[in-house]
């Protein structure tokens, strides 16, 4: 048997921030933030307990588990596991978080989460030309609105709009376009997707491109006093868009919070299924997978198979 040197176990505990770093390329940024702060969580849990965070042993991980399902989805009590088992290998410690202890005490804390996935509200069809129509008529409104109805026909999520560029577009003879999607959430190796856009969508873009002008890489940037700056945009300049179209439209402040910046994925899915599009098509559009994954986009959809 390999007994643990205690000095060594001491340094390593003082160093999982560092040992993070090696993380660094393999996955998203997005996802190491969650990571780094799902482990800082944790070591703050077990200080304030007065236990050891590594090695942790399979009752600290059970009661932190336990802890946290009083107030966090079940999904982000996965991720903090996760998390929790990555730090574990990066300090080759011993990974408690396999034990059949840990596997029951997660099932619990999912069957007592009876409360559905929060679902963002579908943009559908009927939302996206209202929002379009109360664009301004100024170089915002023409990037909203190719913004808007580019990410409603690419179905894409809102770190993939705005990572889009000019070279990622495709101009065709038919007066649509075709896009490769190249790096998204579920692509993370970025072998990327192709998409297709419609003729009045492919002339909202081509308006605002005449406009935005050559030498800038992202195919949307940012407006400083009436120019186009060279970078690229937030991913939360997607979802202020979109709630301030919702309520530039006259929409209840209740129906405006239900959107959010998922919300074009969600309703292009939705309206792709009520106008009778097969499953396979749905996935090839979205560059779904999953048929469940899928399922959950439409299960709210208004779509009647007796009407």
């Amino acid at each position: 048997m390999t007994f643990l040197d205690p000095c060594h176990v001491a340094l390593k505990k003082h160093n999982w921030q560092a040992e993070f770093k090696r993380l660094e390329g393999a996955y998203a940024p997005a996802t190491m933030r969650s990571y780094y702060s799902d482990v800082s969580i944790f070591v703050n849990w077990c200080e304030k307990q007065g236990i050891s965070a590594f090695p942790a042993t399979v009752a600290t991980v059970c009661g932190f588990l336990e802890e946290q399902a009083s107030e966090r989805a079940p999904s982000t009590i996965r991720r903090r596991l996760y998390a929790i088992r990555i730090a574990h290998r990066l300090l080759r410690l011993s990974d408690p978080t396999y034990d059949e202890d840990i596997n029951l005490t997660f099932r619990r804390i999912r069957r007592s989460k009876h409360a559905r996935p929060k679902q963002a509200k579908g943009l559908t069809r009927k939302y996206l030309d209202m929002f379009l129509e109360v664009q301004p008529d100024d170089p915002w409104g023409l990037r909203n609105r190719a913004m808007l109805a580019l990410g409603y026909e690419l179905l894409t999520r809102r770190s993939e709009l705005v990572a889009l560029k000019k070279s990622d577009l495709e101009f065709l003879s038919d007066c649509t376009m075709r896009v490769i999607i190249r790096r998204s959430k579920a692509d993370p190796f970025g072998h990327g997707r192709i998409a297709f856009t419609s003729a009045k969508t492919t002339q909202l873009v081509s308006e605002w491109l005449e406009w935005r002008g050559p030498n800038i890489g992202f195919l949307f940037c940012p407006i400083y006093q009436g120019r186009a700056v060279d970078r690229d945009l937030s991913t939360t300049t997607v979802k202020r868009l979109i709630k301030s179209a919702a309520s530039a439209s006259g929409l209840e402040q209740e129906l405006t919070d239900a959107f959010s910046g998922h919300s074009l994925r969600v309703g292009a899915a939705q309206d792709l299924l009520c106008a009778g599009h097969d499953t396979g098509a749905i996935m090839r559009a979205g560059g779904w997978k999953s048929v469940n994954v899928l399922g959950r986009y439409l299960e709210l959809a208004e779509y009647n198979v007796w009407a």
